[in-house]
């Protein structure tokens, strides 16, 4: 038994029975995220722990030892950011999943090994409603989503997720557990400390309970669905919403997106528009009706070539879920690489025309599918990894389009995480300062660097 087998053996006496996964064959499957990073190490084990106390464990072991670990959720992110490290531990939260509701003050505790459809589905029984709502959200954590500040599709009108953390319970890098917020509305308490985990990628800690906000189960919805025959046009037609009303949601999908998802659904969506846009409001009573109509007004004037409007839940929803699809239809065509860069909303029109161009620039397939309310886009780059010609520029044209977001005044990621893949753009977006403040907040939390090391900085 070598030495590091020895330490190993002080961790598994330390956790339940089971805890401590060493088989080669089940530590495969906890190397990567959906990101796929093809630079992932191999564990030295995987901890599936239940508790806090178990995470706190598993920490003290590490600082200990000088140990790397790497927190995991799902496994569903795309950034990297859950990607192994040689000789580390992936410490995962998936066995998670105790959660409590107190209906009269709106709030939810839950574990991170919960999915977010699982929240949405407990709270609901309660009549009430978890509003942050990534499309994967059938197979996300909310433990996942508070480390990347997770989007979806109803933010341009709801917010992310760190708008609903209220409260945690995280445990630092050495193993000290701090609960930091709580179930009160209003707080000033102190610096903000909840705020700077959420959307920390498991580099400052790893988050064992949260305390969520919720609202009121949201009202009856009602849908429109335009189809443009220029990007223009429906960019045109974006900003005139937005700045006329607050949507709950409002959604883009580009010509390779439309035929992608009509290929697998046929729901009977117009293959030779340049763009769709779904929208939906939730206004009370008849003003949802009001401001959909409103909706539909601005499209056409925009250029619609066809406007769908329906109160009916059933056909809303269908739209939604074609929406939701989009990514997993066009990956059909070929392995992805998955951009998240938003802009300023007045300069929506210049990055999906700019991605357009690079991907036409560099012989590549991509398709542009957005939260378009709040210019958070996804480029999605279609490459042949058996072909390393295809796969270099498509590298190249996903480099590009991070640099064509920042250019534009934008993010490298609005909602997905920056990782391990998106790392090296980091500086170029918040710059020398902001990064150096970075590295000192890193080296305080956690002095010897095993938190998730190679993501983000």
């Amino acid at each position: 038994m070598n030495e590091r087998s020895g330490d190993l053996d002080v961790l598994i006496s330390a956790l339940p029975d089971g805890a401590v996964v060493v088989d080669p064959d089940l530590l495969a499957g906890y190397r990567q995220d959906w990101a796929r990073d093809p630079d992932a190490g191999t564990p030295l084990a995987v901890v599936r722990a239940r508790s806090t106390a178990d995470v706190a464990a598993t920490m003290r072991w590490a600082h200990a030892n000088k140990v790397p670990v790497v927190p995991r959720g799902a496994g569903s992110g795309l950034s990297g950011g859950a990607t192994a490290v040689d000789g580390g531990i992936v410490l995962s939260t998936e066995l998670m999943r105790e959660i409590s509701i107190d209906a009269r003050t709106r709030i939810a505790v839950a574990q991170p090994g919960l999915l977010n459809a699982e929240v949405k589905r407990a709270v609901a029984a309660e009549g009430l409603w978890y509003p942050p709502d990534p499309s994967s959200f059938e197979i996300c954590s909310i433990g996942g989503n508070a480390a990347t500040n997770a989007g979806g599709l109803c933010c341009v009108k709801y917010g992310v997720t760190t708008d609903y953390v209220l409260g945690m319970e995280v445990v630092l890098a050495d193993g000290t557990v701090v609960r930091l917020g709580g179930p009160r509305l209003k707080d000033s308490a102190g610096l903000s400390l909840t705020k700077l985990f959420v959307g920390s990628e498991g580099t400052l800690g790893v988050i064992t309970e949260l305390t969520l906000r919720l609202l009121p189960a949201q009202p009856p919805q009602s849908t429109v669905v335009a189809s443009f025959g220029s990007l223009p046009a429906a960019t045109e037609a974006i900003l005139a919403i937005t700045s006329t009303l607050r949507p709950a949601m409002l959604e883009f999908m580009d010509t390779v997106a439309i035929n992608a998802v009509e290929d697998e659904m046929r729901m009977g969506l117009d293959r030779t528009a340049a763009a769709l846009l779904v929208a939906r409001s939730d206004a009370p009573g008849e003003f949802a009706g009001h401001e959909a109509q409103v909706m539909v007004e601005l499209c056409e004037k925009a250029g619609a070539t066809e406007v769908f409007h329906t109160e009916d839940a059933t056909e809303g929803e269908a739209f939604t879920a074609a929406r939701r699809f989009a990514s997993p239809a066009v990956e059909k065509i070929g392995p992805l690489l998955l951009e998240d860069v938003g802009v300023p909303l007045p300069r929506l029109g210049d990055l999906i025309a700019g991605v357009t161009a690079i991907g036409e620039r560099h012989d590549v397939l991509v398709s542009v599918i957005a939260h378009a309310g709040d210019g958070n886009t996804h480029p999605l780059i279609v490459h042949d990894p058996a072909d390393p010609d295809n796969t270099a520029r498509a590298h190249r044209a996903f480099g590009e389009i991070m640099d064509l977001a920042i250019a534009l005044g934008g993010t490298i990621t609005g909602e997905h995480g920056v990782g391990r893949l998106k790392k090296a753009w980091l500086p170029d977006q918040v710059g020398p300062d902001v990064m150096a403040l970075t590295r000192r907040i890193k080296d305080a939390l956690d002095p010897e660097g095993i938190l998730n090391p190679g993501a983000v900085l």
